[in-house]
């Protein structure tokens, strides 16, 4: 080498070096510094990429495939309920802002879970009544976590049918809380939209076509129903569950008042009141998401469907196949529309005529009669029906009034009378708090059902006996006269005693004589007759609607149903009301009960003063011994006077019921 290459060399290496050695403390004091904080992860910072401004945000899936992120409208954001909410409150993975994300491992939090716990801590530090809107959301989540959505899906066991995000749009989300507002109405016409095509798709075609949705989403009706008037938001429930069926009636109702009272008229909406899903129930009838109009040739309740529709239900193996007659069936027939429904008016204002001629006449009748007893009997005119110490000897003997056979007619007529009572008004008054009590207790609509109608087979097979047996004997008699005075053939005397009682009411004459049958008497006699005419054909028209319907219109069971419900009613308040105050609790009778029923017999005394022209005609005849005999023993006569009471008072809670029913209304 060269002195001049090697100078170069030399020269070359101490530039190096020297340049080395004045890099070197640079070096280190970069590696000292402090490394740069990342950028804020405020809401705003999140914006510049989460605006959706700047294309489309993808991410990786969990399949390795790209999945799109949600561009979040900051207008949007900044209206709903979580406005004041920063991103990473709940992004809690989200550590930086570059993008992709380095996450950490901090699991996102449940939407229920973060608002059961703002909640808890709300009523722990006694701000919970200042948080309505909070409490709401907790009401729901319990809702929902009972509810249908909540249970496990059948292809992915691990999540849930349907979560809040599924729902909710947790950016955006603000149900607007005035339910008149345009907002409300707005928010209420996407309902179906959101519900129908994320997962009933089937549902949401069927509801669009049909009438509610029409209302509902074309012309943006706001009280029209959609799916959560039905379903409900968060209480979701199996559509299979009894408690969703008759609940649908009351929303269907909360639209279609005049449709539920009228339906409410009937047997299936009596059994529905009651509790009990087993009769036709509104969508039954009309469809659930497809509901059209009754003109429309597709309804279900067009006139050339409904018998299909009938057929649903009375499909020949439950029940008894519908026939032709079920078509006319009025299922929302009212009383106050002669133009549609002339034969459900007439029988209604009939029914209403004879209630209102019978108890005016018969309640006037015995309030006039109390007045007139108590007065005498202040005045000592008359006593009381039991007493016989200090009566002659031959006074002291019973009159033999009743026959056996008559007072187990009776005993029996009354039991089953009260129990046809009960069974009866439960369905009649099915609106009431008691009905549905009385409807568990003896087995169900269809217990109530089975029992009312073999109490009605008993009564009129004893009805028929009793009748058979006394017309064999009055047609073999050589003495009985129809219209003699033993006879329960009302004749022109009952109408001149009737007229001579009034008068005696008031002062103006003498009390009538009766004869062995006072015209009062004979009144309840017949209305048995009437009874069981009227309410028993009434009631075997509706027990068999496919043999009614085979041969009868359908309306018939409109009528049958008005006729047969107020005649009963009538014939219960007349009983417990009238036929009581007759036998039990007028002043001469007091106190009750009046055993002669029981027991057969009453005493001479009360004999005479009850049937005067009786008494003489026996004594002029010279028969009135073969009609005495010995009093009831002391435990015939106690055992007697408990079963009376007994009934009385049964008779008189089943009044209070009864008229409860009927104030309460419908």
């Amino acid at each position: 080498m060269s002195s001049s290459q090697f100078a170069k060399w030399v020269t070359a290496a101490a530039v190096f070096l020297s340049s080395a050695l004045l890099a070197l403390p640079s070096a280190a004091a970069t590696k000292a510094a402090p490394a740069a904080a990342p950028p804020s992860l405020d809401n705003a910072t999140c914006q510049t990429c989460h605006d959706g401004k700047k294309g489309k945000l993808e991410a990786p899936g969990a399949d390795g495939d790209k999945r799109e992120l949600h561009a979040i409208s900051a207008d949007k954001y900044g209206k709903s309920v979580h406005a004041k909410m920063q991103c990473v409150a709940c992004h809690l993975n989200i550590t930086d802002s570059v993008s992709p994300h380095k996450k950490s491992t901090k699991p996102t939090p449940d939407c229920a879970q973060c608002h059961q716990t703002l909640w808890d801590k709300a009523e722990q530090t006694g701000t919970a009544a200042s948080q309505p809107r909070l409490e709401t959301v907790a009401k729901n989540i319990a809702a929902y976590k009972k509810s249908f959505h909540a249970r496990p899906d059948k292809d992915n066991p691990k999540v849930a049918k349907a979560t809040c995000t599924q729902c909710h749009d947790t950016h955006g989300f603000n149900v607007p809380a005035d339910k008149k507002s345009p907002e409300y109405a707005a928010w209420r016409k996407e309902v179906p939209a959101l519900c129908g095509q994320s997962c009933h798709d089937e549902q949401f075609d069927a509801f669009n076509a049909s009438i509610h949705g029409k209302e509902a989403v074309d012309k943006g009706n706001a009280k029209a129903p959609v799916c959560i008037s039905c379903h409900t938001s968060h209480e979701i429930t199996n559509t299979s569950l009894t408690t969703f069926k008759l609940l649908n009636n009351e929303e269907c109702g909360s639209c279609h008042k005049d449709r539920l009272s009228s339906y409410r008229d009937t047997y299936h909406g009596q059994v529905t009141k009651l509790g009990y899903p087993d009769t036709a129930k509104c969508y039954n009838c009309h469809g659930s998401h497809g509901i059209l109009p009754a003109k429309d040739p597709k309804s279900k309740v067009h006139v050339d469907n409904r018998l299909k529709t009938c057929k649903e239900c009375h499909d020949g193996k439950k029940r008894a196949l519908a026939t032709a007659g079920f078509v006319t069936f009025g299922p929302h027939a009212n009383s106050h529309d002669f133009a549609k429904y002339p034969q459900l008016w007439i029988a209604t204002k009939f029914m209403q005529a004879l209630l209102i001629g019978v108890f005016a006449f018969f309640w006037l009748h015995s309030g006039l009669w109390y007045y007139r007893e108590w007065q005498d009997r202040k005045a000592g005119k008359t006593v009381a029906h039991v007493r016989t110490a200090g009566l002659p000897q031959e006074d002291k003997k019973f009159f033999q009034r009743f026959p056996v056979g008559w007072r187990i007619a009776h005993l029996a007529f009354a039991l089953i009378t009260m129990t046809l009572v009960l069974t009866g008004t439960s369905a009649l008054f099915s609106h009431t708090s008691w009905a549905p009590v009385f409807a568990r207790a003896l087995g169900g609509a269809s217990g109530l059902a089975l029992i009312h109608r073999v109490a009605a087979a008993l009564f009129i097979a004893i009805f028929f006996i009793h009748f058979v047996y006394v017309m064999q004997r009055l047609l073999r008699s050589k003495t009985f006269r129809w219209f003699g005075p033993d006879s329960l053939i009302p004749n022109w005397k009952d109408l001149s005693d009737c007229w001579g009682m009034f008068v005696w009411f008031v002062g103006k004459g003498p009390k009538p004589r009766f004869d062995r049958w006072a015209y009062y008497e004979k009144f309840d006699y017949w209305a048995v007759f009437w009874g069981v005419t009227i309410i028993g054909t009434s009631g075997l028209m509706l027990a068999f609607p496919t043999v009614t319907a085979s041969f009868l219109p359908g309306w018939v069971f409109n009528v049958a149903t008005v006729v047969h419900g107020e005649e009963a009613f009538l014939a219960a308040v007349f009983l417990f009301t009238v036929h009581f105050f007759n036998n039990h609790f007028r002043p001469d009778k007091l106190p009750p009960p009046d055993i002669v029923m029981f027991t057969g017999t009453q005493s001479l005394e009360e004999f005479r003063n009850d049937h005067p022209a009786q008494y003489q005609r026996l004594v002029d005849a010279g028969e009135l011994d073969k009609y005495l005999v010995d009093g009831p023993s002391q435990p015939i006569a106690l055992g007697s006077k408990i079963l009376g009471l007994t009934l009385i008072a049964v008779g008189l809670v089943l009044l209070v019921l009864v008229i409860n029913g009927f104030l309460s209304g419908g």
